[in-house]
């Protein structure tokens, strides 16, 4: 079958300005199961994020970090953004980059548009996880995109990833099944668009 010739392009989008954060690296391990699975992916953590200016207009001059971002969500069959969840809400970090997505407005597929969408929210307790993730799916929408079914949330107040490994067997579960999700339905999608 044609479909299964194609690998479908994952891109990640998330992390802190802190490296190898466990946002980051939860991130990782949801590419790296999209990619067992037959994905092409590409990561924009948290060094890539915090070189990114502020985001103006798409009219602005776009920095080099800026078109590389925008230039991979054009060429995305899914996304998969990871959060931290900071006083109830995603990170301006992660914010900031999402509003990238702005420059894809005029697009023939504007915005994320069909995309599914993945969604990890890491945060030092459990009140942040739910909210954050409510913010990211809200945002989400609003891009036109599907978030998967299963949004992962994880405590780091009682799991740690060390190494690119999750110590908790059901966070890193959790983690697998998004990319596999987005993967899965990224599939779905080229299959019913060719």
């Amino acid at each position: 079958m044609a479909e299964q010739q194609y690998s479908p392009f994952i891109v990640g989008i998330g992390g802190t300005t802190r490296p190898g954060s466990s946002t980051e690296q939860a991130l990782a391990l949801a590419l790296s199961a999209a990619e067992c699975q037959g994905a092409r992916t590409q990561l924009f953590g948290g060094e890539h994020l915090a070189a990114l200016p502020h985001y103006l207009t798409p009219a602005a001059q776009i920095s080099i970090e800026g078109k590389a971002l925008v230039e991979a969500i054009r060429a995305a069959d899914g996304i998969i953004i990871a959060s931290p969840g900071y006083h109830g809400s995603i990170s301006g970090l992660v914010k900031n980059a999402i509003d990238y997505i702005e420059d894809t407005s005029k697009d023939e597929r504007a915005y994320l548009d069909g995309l599914p969408v993945g969604l990890i929210v890491t945060a030092w307790g459990w009140q942040a996880t739910g909210s954050t993730l409510g913010a990211l799916r809200s945002i989400v929408h609003a891009l036109r995109g599907w978030p998967t079914p299963l949004g992962a949330t994880i405590n780091t107040s009682q799991t740690a990833f060390e190494g690119g490994s999750c110590s908790d067997a059901g966070a890193a579960g959790q983690l697998a099944a998004v990319g596999r999700q987005v993967h899965e339905q990224a599939l779905l999608r080229l299959h019913t668009h060719h």
